[in-house]
């Protein structure tokens, strides 16, 4: 594949617009994680319902990874952004007229599609403008994205109108901004033949990239499972350690998580890539330590410690691998190989919500024992 001619005003021009998208995306995503305790209330969901909701997502998104995910390097850059711009539109419109959990398990459908489609495109697109810091910038869509989401969403709820339906609105403006934004844009990918036969469920990794990816997959594995933890279980958890039922409690512990691991990933990125996997695996294990102490004991403090903690040792390892892993892609094969690797990552989102714990209700758990003492007291 020949890459397109573009000027360099162009390429950072392209460069940005491809971060600000799969931070909106990313956004898009999270936004309905302190939300899940108010559907369950309004909607009358049960606990089963609420694991689909989740799961539909995930599942979802693993499957636009493996038909589309190689497609923009076939296709051009530019339509499947405008694809998956438009996927998102259609998930945010979704929720905002959503009144059942059917409809919920609809948008979060359409919105694991947009993400599977949105990721390694603009992953590829931020390569081919900007080679350099490419993998650093990738690095940290994910996790900027959730931060923001997961904690404007905790917000708004708390504090602002419409609590189900305001985040959506505002994520729905940023997004056809950015539809309309994408005319203005190059491309940066010439097409080529064989598109139908790229959308064949499949993992397209180069030769060489393949034992290094082999390598890093059981870390890689266990930093995005604790990811899923935190995206489907932790409001809740949060609410039975701590006995605080604010959604933006919950949100802001998610947004601690990756929020550290953003710094992360940029911080780490002059440390040589797989020294900084080995630190960040290490240090993943002692936050999670400190945070089942912060969970046992009931000490907030020690959870959001421990939560920021595991979050800088993420960071460092998803950042660190891609770091390692996309410089060895060409720029025919940049969404093939991103789209595998994020197929490797997010494959363990959808363990968490279906393991048994995430069946028990609130009520379920004893409370903690300084909100039964107060009970007692008063």
């Amino acid at each position: 594949m020949t890459q397109a001619v573009t000027e360099p005003q162009s390429s950072s021009r392209m460069t940005l617009f491809s971060f600000a998208g799969a931070v909106t995306i990313s956004a898009s995503s999270s936004a309905p994680t302190p939300l899940y305790h108010l559907y369950q209330q309004d909607f009358h969901l049960s606990a089963a319902m609420i694991t689909m909701i989740f799961g539909a997502y995930a599942f979802a998104l693993l499957a636009a990874l493996l038909t589309f995910g190689a497609l923009s390097d076939y296709l051009g850059r530019r339509p499947l952004i405008l694809l998956a711009l438009l996927f998102n539109a259609a998930s945010l419109v979704i929720f905002l007229v959503a009144s059942s959990g059917d409809m919920l398990i609809a948008a979060r459908i359409v919105q694991g599609f947009a993400t599977g489609i949105a990721f390694p495109t603009f992953g590829a697109t931020i390569l081919d403008t900007d080679r350099n810091r490419g993998p650093v910038l990738n690095s940290i869509t994910a996790f900027l994205g959730l931060t923001i989401g997961s904690l404007a969403a905790g917000i708004l709820v708390s504090y602002a109108p419409l609590p189900l339906h305001l985040i959506y609105a505002v994520l729905l403006a940023v997004t056809l901004i950015g539809v309309l934004a994408l005319a203005a844009m190059p491309e940066t990918v010439s097409p080529r033949p064989g598109a139908l036969a790229a959308m064949r469920p499949r993992l397209a990794v180069p030769r060489h990239a393949l034992p290094t990816l082999l390598k890093v997959t059981p870390v890689n594995v266990a930093a995005w499972s604790l990811g899923g933890f935190y995206l489907s279980l932790m409001p809740s958890l949060v609410t039975v350690a701590t006995g605080i039922t604010s959604p933006l409690v919950g949100a802001a512990v998610v947004a601690t998580l990756m929020l550290s691991a953003t710094i992360s990933a940029v911080f780490s990125r002059s440390v040589e890539p797989r020294l900084a996997v080995s630190r960040g695996s290490l240090t993943l294990v002692a936050g999670v330590v400190v945070t089942l102490v912060g969970i046992r004991e009931e000490l907030v403090v020690a959870l959001f410690a421990g939560t920021a903690i595991a979050g800088f040792g993420f960071g460092s390892i998803f950042g660190s691998i891609l770091r390692l892993l996309l410089p060895m892609a060409e720029a025919h094969q940049r969404a093939s190989l991103f789209s595998a690797f994020l197929v490797e990552s997010y494959l363990p989102l959808p363990s968490p919500p279906f393991s048994p714990a995430w069946r028990l209700r609130i009520s379920d758990f004893p409370r903690p024992r300084w909100s039964m003492a107060a009970s007692s007291s008063s």
